[in-house]
């Protein structure tokens, strides 16, 4: 999908900043008021100020993105404009300006110029169009959701169509990031949010979608993340936003599930030290991980893909089609460079991050779930963190930790996401009833009650994977192993009721039945 064409490369130039050398990278794309909010912050001038930027002749650089490149021996300086010197200086202004017009006339040939032009008007027109085209698909997608509604009601016979099967032909349109500088609604986080953001007792119920990306925008600042990797702060928001927009409306799986995942990782990378154990680049890979682990799931698992023989399920030869496609999509977003968030990362050392990143998502499986942890067992008790398999093990099984921690949450958070599993649950088995395909009877609206979807998962594979990584780690013990113990007791207790209203109901409908016959 990426192009190696030189019209996507990011252009860098060097600056004297206070005598220190200061690099700044940019796209091509960006807009003249992008580069010179981006020149400012990195010569530590308050934003909005009226600049100019000159080379070490004093000539004045135009700034907009084709200005001419240097070097560090070369370095462009920026310099606040003054109103009242230049009012007071009509020579000065109109040096500026002859010196404008011939830096003008060196740079740049005309026909040049017209290919630019031409180019940009071409980007515009694209762009208008691929915004039309959002909202005619919005509208489509609306009067499919509500036609599949009618159609589950109803429970006609024969195969339904499928929307949840990835189309080939929608791949041009899956990701379409702006390429204007990002809008959301700026969300100040208060220090009680900063320190909340670290436990796993933080509520995710009570946060707006701009507010989450706010969030994930200081987990990336507060790790180190942005400045180890180099990432411009607003490919950072323009990333974040592009996966927004690229998680489904689903019950489930959907962008608040990935701001779940990706502060649980948070939390478990301060409550763990792992800062201390593990390295940046390390970090990086957990966190992005985490926050592209589910990028456009359509609500159907693995299972289904696979018997209704869907797209994915043949793209991928059945193997773990869903966790396949989560890392192509995000690396399709990464392949876009108004939000490549790894641009100015080395070329083999991304290779490795992103071999690394494909590892975890496809970890997430839970058709590998006793092969992973049987291998962390293997290893934990004597663990080494200068072993790079150990290591890579080790985040195998913490984004597995984070990707189904919901239940070590407090009940009045935990418990609403079980209702919106069992949800998406009972979508696909009515959709696979209707299909004549296999019913799983935890996901049977028939068969299945929330107690006894919660107790086998949280005692045979929350449990046992949370206690071997608490020999590891033996502080999560309090915070993270003890509730999974509660919330096993806490279903076992419904269950109980349950069972004894199931059983008092049967003897009054037995003693009815009694009752008819003596009469």
């Amino acid at each position: 999908m990426g192009s190696s064409s030189s019209s996507y490369a990011p252009k860098t130039i060097y600056l004297d900043v206070d005598g220190k050398i200061q690099k700044v990278v940019f796209s091509r794309h960006c807009s003249p008021c992008d580069i010179k909010e981006l020149l400012c912050s990195s010569s530590n001038i308050p934003r909005n100020t009226a600049i100019m930027m000159v080379d070490p002749e004093g000539a004045l650089v135009s700034i907009d993105p084709t200005m001419p490149t240097n070097s560090p021996n070369s370095l462009y300086k920026v310099v606040p404009l003054s109103t009242g010197n230049l009012g007071d200086k009509e020579d000065m202004f109109q040096n500026v300006l002859s010196q404008v017009a011939d830096q003008f006339s060196r740079a740049f040939r005309i026909n040049e110029l017209k290919t630019e032009v031409t180019n940009r008007l071409a980007m515009l027109e694209k762009r208008v169009e691929l915004e039309g085209l959002k909202v005619v698909e919005i509208e489509r997608c609306k009067n499919e959701l509500k036609k599949l509604r009618d159609e589950m009601t109803s429970r006609g016979g024969g195969r339904v169509n499928c929307p949840c099967k990835y189309n080939f032909s929608d791949d041009g349109k899956k990701v379409t990031p702006r390429r204007d500088v990002p809008n959301y609604p700026k969300y100040t986080l208060s220090q009680e949010t900063i320190e909340a953001l670290k436990k796993p007792t933080f509520d995710v119920w009570h946060w707006e979608h701009n507010e989450m990306l706010s969030c994930l925008e200081y987990m990336y600042h507060d790790l180190g993340l942005v400045k180890e990797f180099n990432m411009n702060p607003i490919t950072l928001k323009r990333w974040l936003l592009a996966i927004q927009e690229n998680y489904r409306i689903n019950p489930f799986h959907n962008f608040r599930h990935c701001f779940c995942v990706s502060q649980m990782m948070y939390g478990m990378i301060h409550l763990c030290n792992l800062q201390e154990k593990l390295t940046l680049t390390d970090m990086g890979i957990l966190m992005t991980a985490a926050v592209c682990h589910d990028l456009d799931h359509p609500g159907y698992n693995n299972t289904y893909q696979i018997n209704a023989r869907t797209e994915l399920a043949v793209r991928y030869n059945d193997i773990s089609p869903l966790e396949n496609h989560h890392c192509a999509v995000a690396f399709q977003i990464l392949s876009l460079p108004e939000c490549n968030i790894f641009a100015n990362v080395d070329p083999e050392a991304f290779k490795q991050i992103r071999q690394a990143i494909i590892t975890l998502i496809l970890a997430t499986d839970m058709a590998r779930h006793g092969e992973i942890l049987d291998s962390f067992k293997h290893k934990v008790d004597n663990f080494d963190f200068t072993n790079e398999e150990h290591v890579t093990c080790l985040k195998m099984v913490l984004i597995k930790c984070c990707d189904i921690s919901n239940e070590v949450r407090p009940t009045d958070v935990a418990e609403p996401w079980v209702d919106c599993l069992l949800e998406e649950y009972f979508m696909q088995s009515d959709r696979e009833k209707s299909e004549g395909l296999p019913v799983a009877p935890f996901m049977d609206r028939d068969k299945v009650t929330k107690p006894t979807a919660q107790i086998g998962f949280i005692k045979f594979v929350l449990i046992p994977m949370f206690e071997t990584v608490m020999k590891l780690f033996p502080q999560i013990e309090e915070i993270m192993v003890q509730p999974l113990r509660d919330s096993r007791d806490h279903y076992e207790e419904l269950k109980q009721i349950d069972d004894a209203m199931t059983e008092a109901q049967k003897k009054k409908t037995e003693n009815m039945s009694l009752g008819g016959k003596k009469k």
